[in-house]
């Protein structure tokens, strides 16, 4: 299976090799997302009266275009010092109050073109500035562009050792960059990984700003969302993971520390432990073994268990397990359970309030009600992943939630093919919730990404 991707640590450990096109190195990607769904009863809810499959209001589209730029500044037999820049433009290319009455990311910021702040009895409660989806976007909403530096950092290797300072990616367990939506979060954050110890990763951070929609943090996302989770007030962006104009804020109350173990030394199993501290706000933790074994080469285990102790007094836990089974380049089949305990929905991951998580029960789609990392929660999750004949890739999934009660379904069938330079992924997803007001709602979704 692939294991938590440590992409930042190994982009410090290769040194130099990884910017070593004459000295600079230019890469970036174009992006042009869809998302269309028949009904706007959703936890990402799309107001308005067209709520059919690809309807204006029930849709939303957006554009990125993210661009980066490393180079080495000195290389010798010591010490390599690198340096690499990142920066995104995220648009609408001007699809909104034509095409789609929605946008994918928070990163926008909106007004009324109608000189109202907000349209509708029904939302007279709100506060001024909030932009109503589908009524005030109907009505002439202007969603404005954003562009911000998504990473700024530099590196010092030395043997097997490095430092990372400045605004960069993480991908940890409980704090990562989310690349799922057609914007991403990054931190401000020192770093240090060590691998002097035989098949061992140690790191450690300190992580001081981040520009993520985090629930510790501050709300730094203006008109452009409303109230999380609130079906009278639902958001213009369905897939939000920043603040607005990507602004970055304190990490938490007052940044955050961790502390990471990885280690490979017995081939077949990786384990993995951290410690978080979020500054006067919570204690977590994050253990996983995951296994492949070579006694029934394709078999494959694993298990998770999580914590999050709030200094208020609450803590919540979750444990998960994996069993899967691979014939190479044929198929994968994965079975997975997670269950939470009843005493808050803490989330499972401290950088953004998107629901997103790394246990193994995630669903592809439904982030909105926190689903398989609410309070009081049973997550069973099946999936079959598979090329067609060599012609694209294809994954398969179901996952059941009972959240206190309340039973949730989710069906994604994804497909996903490059071009050469060109990704393309479309995904046709059923999501029903046991509510007596909402029904089976259908979306449909298409990705296109240009690398260069």
């Amino acid at each position: 299976m692939k294991l938590v991707k440590m992409s930042m640590v190994a982009a410090l450990l290769v040194g130099s090799s990884a910017f070593a096109v004459e000295n600079i190195q230019v890469s970036g990607d174009a992006n042009i997302y869809y998302f269309t769904q028949d009904t706007e009863l959703t936890p990402n809810a799309l107001a308005g009266e067209d709520a059919s499959l690809f309807g204006k209001d029930s849709s939303a589209a957006d554009a990125s275009l993210n661009l980066n730029v490393s180079a080495d500044l000195v290389k010798n037999d010591l010490v390599t010092v690198s340096a690499k820049a990142g920066y995104t433009v995220l648009s609408t290319l001007g699809l909104e109050n034509n095409f789609v009455s929605n946008v994918w990311g928070t990163g926008h910021t909106a007004t009324a073109l109608t000189g109202a702040k907000y349209a509708g009895s029904s939302h007279d409660a709100l506060p001024t500035g909030t932009i109503i989806a589908g009524e005030d976007a109907l009505g002439g909403a202007k969603v404005e562009n954003a562009n911000y530096f998504t990473e700024a950092y530099v590196t010092v290797a030395a043997g097997k050792s490095a430092v990372q300072l400045g605004r960069m990616e993480l991908d940890t367990p409980l704090a990562y960059t989310e690349k799922w939506s057609v914007e991403k979060n990054t931190f401000e954050a020192a770093v240090v990984v060590n691998q002097d110890i035989p098949g061992t990763t140690v790191v450690g951070a300190y992580v001081g700003n981040g520009n993520g929609n985090e629930m510790f943090g501050q709300d730094l996302s203006p008109n452009i969302t409303t109230i999380p989770g609130s079906l009278d007030a639902p958001s213009l962006a369905v897939a939000g993971t920043v603040n607005g104009e990507g602004k970055f804020g304190t990490f938490g109350t007052d940044g955050a520390y961790t502390f990471g173990v990885v280690n490979n030394s017995f081939k077949p199993l990786t384990a993995q432990a951290w410690y978080y501290r979020v500054t006067n706000v919570a204690d977590a933790f994050w253990l996983q073994a995951d296994v492949n074994c070579q006694l029934i080469p394709g078999l494959m285990a694993g298990v998770q268990y999580s914590m999050i102790d709030l200094d208020a007094g609450i803590d919540s836990s979750v444990i998960a397990g994996m069993l899967g089974y691979e014939v190479k380049d044929i198929v994968t089949v994965k079975a997975a359970y997670s269950t939470v305990d009843s005493d808050f929905a803490a989330g499972f991951n401290v950088a953004t309030s998107t629901g997103d998580t790394k246990l193994y029960t995630k669903t592809f789609w439904n982030y909105g009600y926190n689903l398989v990392t609410a309070a009081d929660t049973d997550a069973m999750k099946l999936s079959v992943s598979s090329p067609v004949g060599g012609l694209f890739d294809t994954c398969a999934s179901y996952t059941a939630v009972d959240v206190d009660g309340t039973d949730v379904t989710e069906i994604a069938l994804v497909a996903k093919k490059s071009f050469g330079p060109l990704d393309v992924k479309a995904a046709l997803i059923n999501y029903d919730i046991d509510l007596p007001d909402m029904d089976a709602n259908n979306m449909v979704q298409a990705y296109l990404t240009l690398n260069f």
